[in-house]
Order: C-alpha cells, then structure tokens, then sequence
C-alpha cells in the first residue's frame, strides 16, 4: 500500500468476489443508511437471496439503493412484522440523541438489527481477523499493521497470511472488502458506532489503543462510549488476543477487568511507561519486546517520519504486538515498520527544505488532534485556522513555545490570534497559499532551512474543520500538497 492507497492488499490473480451474506436467502432485510456502507450492504444481501427494502434521509443516497436494488420504503411505511433483521449503518444513531426511526420500529416489533460488521463476519467467518479501536491512532494503527502483513502476503514468511484485506472505518467499508476464506486475514479499523452493533463479530486479535471522552452525543455519557468500545471483546473466543494501550486510566481500567476474566490473553503496550510481558516505546525512542519476559529492544522509531511524535509510539507498539500474535516474526515486522509509507494528511511529510520538513496534518481538526503535532517538533511555522470547534487552541498552551510563528487562515482567524495573544508572533494569513509562502519565507530568513537543521517544520495542523474554504480536510491537505510541491519546483 502507498501512502494514499488503502483499498485492500489482495495477493493472487483474481480478486476474489464480494461478500454473500448467509441465511438470507427468501427473507425480508430492511438497510437503513445509504452512505458508504450501505449500498455495499444491499448487494451482499441480494448475493444472499434477501428481498431488500432500504432507506436513508437523504434523497440522492435513496436513488444509489434503487439502483444497487433495494426496494425504497420510509421506515413508517414498512409492515415490519414481515422484516427478519434491520441493518443499521453506523452514521444512524442506535440510542442516543433519539434512536433512528427504523431502529424503534425494529424494535416495537421485535426485528434482530446488526451491522455490516457482523454481516462479513457471517459471510467470511473462515478468514482471521485483527481489529483496531481506540479514541485516537486507530487509523495509523490499521494501516500500519494492513502494511506490514500485505508486504508478506502470499509468502512462505512464516505467520505470513494468504491474503490480506485492510478496511473498515478506514477506507473501505467491510462489505466493499473482497471475500477472503481459510488463510486470509482481514484488518479491520472499527469505530464505537460500528462496534455498537456487533453482537457476533469475534476477532482472533483486537486491539484498544486509548480511551477519552468523545462521541457523548451518540453514547449518551463516557460509560456508555467505553462500554460501546469494550464491546470488541465480548465474543472472542477463550485463548484470544486482547491488546489494551495502558497510558490512560479508563483503558487500563479495560485492561485489569480482562486480565481479571482469564478468558483472554491480554497484552499490554504503551508509549510512556514499561508495561511488563508486553510492548513499550522507552525514553530513548526505542521499541521494547517484552511478550518473552525478556525485554529487548527491536528497534528504534527514530528518523521514521512516518510515525513521529510519542503518539505514534503507541501506535507502533500496538501494531508490533498484534503482527507478533498473528505469528510474524519479528525481523520481519520491523522490515515492515521501517518501510511503512503513512497515510495522507496525519503528519504527513509533503517535501524538505534541507532539514526542514513540510508537515501536512489536515486531519488535525481540532486541539486535541494537533497537541501530537507540537509535540512532535522542537521548532515549528505553524499554518492553523478554519472554521473553529468548541474550545479553540487554549488547551494548546503548553506547547505555544515550540511555535516560532503562527499563521492564521479562514474564519478562526482572529479567535486563534486573540489566543495566541502575546505568547506567540502570529500573522493573520488568510488563506492557505499566502500563509505556506510566508512562512516558507520566515523559515529561510531565520536559517531553519539549512541543511543542519533538525526537528524544525513548517506545519498545517489546522485546529479547525475545513468547511469555509475546503469541502473537506482532504481537499485542504490535498491542495496544501499541491502547493508545497509548486514552491519546491520554484525553488530547483
């Protein structure tokens, strides 16, 4: 996989066909949400035999369904009592604000609802599966770990799987993922939305990274989040792999009742401290394999740019010990570490001006999203702004010393500037190009572009959803792209 491509890694010829969903075939299936998983869930269930009535509010979604092949009825116009199973796309909320108006009419009439997760586990249940949640780093994680088992895929590497298929939350939904069986190994990103419906899915490897309070809205409180994401535990079978993040509370929370069940094999991994009998980054950047007891160091993330910041730290560990319990080896698994590509727009390196790097993180939109991004550099030409979320940068505060300069783009313009105040230089920008050739310039003037400079960058992080300027954050980082690489050729 590069670093913009994570359709599913497939090691043979012919890609395999899509998922058939089983034990359908002859019933009544209700599909509620059209959007990227739901049309993929209707041609699954039609492979299986079901007669398939969907729905979704908005109309152009409504118009995909028809011609995917579902028959299109509003919730209150189904006569439920002939539905056999509701599946629930996870943008629909289950339980909170208000439960989805086909989720209470599947529920006054006693219809089982699912999602597209357990659906795949049904139609592909011979393959392996490895899982990551989390509240921060599931992404990175996924595609880490997608990459280095695909790099061994269809090889006599020993542990390597057949074939390999990396979606989920990330990327590609789970029923758009190619049919796997014996041998294969699908890894999957799962969101609490997505984990809320699984009643089945049992993955012989799942992982939680961290936990912290986010999703309250759909959840109802943090209990109720932590129980959605526990969730990816309760039906692994007796000897499976549970790897818990152990640098917050609450996971390790999770980690001590698991632990305490002795159902599961638990591993603990970190990014701050020593965790015995697992893996841990240490102070000096090192990676630490202690599944053995033997504590030994395997590697260093340093120079990986790819995966900078102790955050990633978490992330590498997590990835390491999962590649571990699916039986690779672990020279092999630092090959694949080494060589991972990255994903767009999560500190993505852009380009270099000697030992200054062109930092694309348009996927920070908010604070807390950018803290590993200042964290991550000792000296930084910081881009930020957008259109602002709850509680600006404030938290931010800590790190504003890291900040040589602040550039300030779209409506949080001046909200980030009055933070900023007197602790920061900062230049209201405006937009995008202005703010890249501005400070691009500063870096050059204060030598930050030298050769023998190290740890200095100049950052998109922006803070802010991208919506005033850009129709996403992909389309910002992707123009913010576009840009550097212009500057660059300007400069040769």
């Amino acid at each position: 996989m590069t670093a913009t491509d994570i359709r599913p890694a497939i090691h043979e010829a012919a890609a395999p066909a899509t998922p058939v969903v089983p034990g359908v075939a002859g019933s009544r299936v209700v599909v509620a949400g059209l959007a990227r998983s739901g049309v993929a869930t209707i041609r699954a269930l039609r492979a299986g035999g079901a007669e398939v009535v969907a729905w979704d509010d908005a109309e152009a979604a409504r118009v995909a369904g028809a011609a995917a092949g579902a028959a299109i009825a509003a919730p209150d116009a189904i006569d439920w009592s002939g539905v056999a199973l509701l599946v629930v796309a996870p943008g629909l909320p289950l339980h909170f604000p208000r439960p989805h108006a086909a989720v209470r009419h599947a529920r006054a009439a006693g219809v089982a609802i699912t999602g597209d997760v357990d659906l795949l586990f049904g139609a592909c249940g011979a393959a392996r599966y490895a899982a990551i949640t989390g509240t921060n780093g599931k992404s990175t994680t996924t595609a880490l770990l997608g990459h280095v088992v695909s790099r061994l895929a269809g090889t006599p590497v020993a542990g390597a799987p057949a074939q390999v298929a990396v979606g989920g939350n990330l990327g590609v939904a789970p029923l758009d993922l190619p049919a796997l069986g014996a041998g294969a190994l699908y890894v999957l990103e799962l969101s609490s939305y997505q984990l809320d419906l699984t009643e089945a899915f049992a993955p012989a490897v799942g992982v939680l990274l961290n936990l912290s309070p986010d999703h309250i809205d759909r959840h109802g409180d943090f209990a109720g989040y932590v129980a959605a994401k526990r969730r990816l535990f309760d039906h692994q079978p007796a000897g499976a792999i549970a790897i818990i993040g152990c640098d917050d509370g609450p996971s390790i929370e999770v980690f001590d009742a698991l632990a305490a069940e002795g159902r599961l094999r638990v591993i603990p991994i970190a990014a701050t401290r020593p965790v015995a009998g697992g893996v841990w980054l240490d102070d000096a950047g090192q990676l630490i394999d202690d599944l053995n007891g033997l504590a030994r160091p395997v590697m260093s993330l340093d120079g990986i740019d790819t995966l900078r910041g102790r955050h990633n730290g978490q992330n590498a560990a997590a990835a390491y010990a999962a590649a571990r319990a699916l039986g690779l080896a672990p020279d092999d698994i630092v090959a694949g570490i080494r060589s991972y590509p990255g994903l767009p727009h999560r500190l993505e390196t852009v380009g270099r001006l000697g030992g200054c790097v062109i930092v694309n993180d348009s996927k920070a939109t908010n604070a807390e999203a950018v803290r590993p991004a200042l964290e991550a550099f000792e000296r930084i030409y910081w881009i930020a702004g957008g259109v602002p979320k709850a509680g600006g940068i404030a938290m931010l505060k800590p790190w504003f010393d890291r900040i040589a300069h602040a550039w300030l783009i779209g409506d949080a313009a001046e909200g980030f500037a009055a933070t900023l105040g007197s602790d920061v230089p900062w230049t209201i920008a405006g937009t995008l190009d202005v703010a890249l050739d501005q400070a691009l310039t500063a870096a050059d003037a204060a030598g930050d572009t030298a050769d023998g400079a190290r740890g200095v960058a100049v950052l998109l992080s922006p803070a802010c959803a991208s919506f005033d300027q850009y129709k996403s954050f992909e389309h910002r980082g992707d123009a913010f792209r576009a840009l550097v690489a212009a500057r660059l050729e300007a400069r040769s």
